[in-house]
């Protein structure tokens, strides 16, 4: 058995597909089971008779969260639920927990946090902005956690999460400030804020940032997306680093979804490399097969530079998606890190969501009494975009943010300061950065002084 038999197959019920099974009673009864849903209410909303450009064109180069944007270009999910989607591949920071070696953590640790970002793949709407004091929660006993966000700044607009073990094993936190700018023909994204990841039983806390996501084709042709930056790991406890490179799109279209780095020990000798494509999988090597398999590489002559050119035929237009290169090729020896797991069959039609995202913001009869008030599954503009009611989410949205400035204006007269719920600005321990930190309580389920947001 090679070592990538050997680690997928350490991986197995771990990575199936239907490890998004059963918790909650967030779910429908199918011959006495409990199975959370597999499909929307509604299919996914026509854009087809909407102008982004007529939007959009007075504001290039501008930061975009002030602007307001027609309910049809968004998705039905929350901010605060596109987060949790963070925790789609949980089972990784299992297998991390359960390693005995440092370099093997951190190189589950890394598969993670390149996980995180999968679900983006595709994912061309907008979510809702959170409200001011708007919340979320998710708790998945069957994949052993609990998670909860909450709105903690609107301007600029700031959202907290924080996830813990229903053992004990792991706290995984953050807050991210999404700053958007358009230039024209793509929207830029850049998730500021720190994901922090704490291996409790190893004692271990890891920190990085996100990579930047760029929306092309905005005004004319097909929508796609590309992450691209560096992103660096660090263990705190033991000084390995983990440094990997979103590779932006290139001229020619070869370097899409790729990301390539490798994993450091404190005095930084080389120890991994990690390889693979943000939207498939990826993979672990020893830094001198790898080495040694680029050089034979190199040696074949790789890519022609007449096929390059025959490739690049998109010239006319610079952000035309090239063509996805749709396998990763396997260098002999590698170790499987994570693989995503597959969409359901009608994806398209429910906004690109994952089977994992159309759950998100199911509402069983029986659960709206546990949830907080402030819960946004309780959130009439996005029920109504769920169920195919356009008009409704449209009317509601504004109704919402009226009620949020009117809001603002009364403690503005009063001279109040608006107070978070489970949230607090402190200091990370780890980074010595500002960070919103969990002040806990949440699920002791007192919401008596919740605000009324909805």
């Amino acid at each position: 058995m090679n070592s990538e038999e050997e680690f997928f197959d350490a991986e197995t019920g771990l990575e199936s597909d239907d490890s998004c099974e059963v918790s909650f009673k967030d779910a429908t009864q199918e011959n006495g089971v409990w199975e959370r849903r597999k499909k929307l209410p509604a299919e996914m909303i026509s854009r087809n008779n909407f102008s982004v450009w007529n939007i959009l064109k007075k504001c290039i180069g501008m930061e975009l969260s002030k602007i307001a944007m027609p309910v049809v270009f968004n998705e039905p999910l929350s901010f605060l639920q596109r987060i949790s989607e963070y925790m789609e591949h949980t089972h990784l920071i299992h297998k991390a927990c359960s390693l005995s070696d440092s370099i093997d953590r951190m190189q589950v640790v890394a598969a993670f946090a390149v996980s995180a970002v999968a679900s983006q793949w595709e994912r061309t709407g907008k979510p809702f902005n959170p409200l001011l004091g708007e919340t979320y929660e998710l708790t998945r006993e069957d994949e052993g956690y609990r998670l909860i966000s909450e709105q903690v700044s609107h301007h600029p607009p700031i959202s907290a999460f924080h996830a813990e073990s229903l053992k004990k094993e792991f706290e995984f936190h953050g807050s991210i400030y999404p700053k958007l700018k358009f230039w024209g023909k793509s929207v830029e994204a850049e998730p500021k804020g720190t994901m922090t990841l704490e291996l409790l039983k190893h004692k271990e806390a890891y920190t990085w940032t996100n990579p930047m996501c760029c929306v092309h084709n905005i005004i004319l042709g097909k929508l796609w997306i590309e992450q691209y930056g560096t992103v660096e790991i660090v263990n705190h406890r033991t000084g390995d680093k983990c440094v990997l490179n979103f590779k932006p799109c290139g001229m020619f279209g070869k370097e899409l979804h790729k990301v390539e780095g490798h994993i450091q020990d404190k005095s930084k000798k080389k120890r991994r490399v990690i390889y693979g494509k943000w939207t498939e999988c990826m993979y672990s090597v020893d830094p001198k097969v790898y080495e040694a398999y680029k050089k034979s590489e190199k040696k074949s002559g790789g890519e022609s530079k007449k096929l390059r050119q025959e490739r690049s035929c998109e010239a006319e237009e610079a952000d035309e998606m090239p063509e996805v290169q749709e396998t990763v090729t396997v260098i002999p020896g590698s170790a499987l890190l994570w693989r995503i797991t597959p969409r359901p069959a009608h994806s398209a039609q429910m906004y690109n969501f994952t089977s994992f995202a159309i759950t998100l913001n199911e509402l069983e009869p029986g659960m709206e009494r546990l949830l907080s008030p402030t819960d946004c599954r309780l959130r009439p503009d996005i029920r109504a975009m769920e169920n195919g009611d356009i008009d409704l989410a449209s009317s509601e949205k504004e109704r919402l943010e009226e009620k949020q400035r009117a809001a603002r204006r009364e403690r503005s007269k009063d001279e109040e300061e608006w107070s978070t719920r489970w949230f607090q600005m402190g200091t990370n321990p780890h980074t010595g950065a500002e960070d919103w930190l969990y002040t806990g309580g949440y699920f002791d389920r007192n919401f008596t002084d919740c605000p009324n947001i909805y």
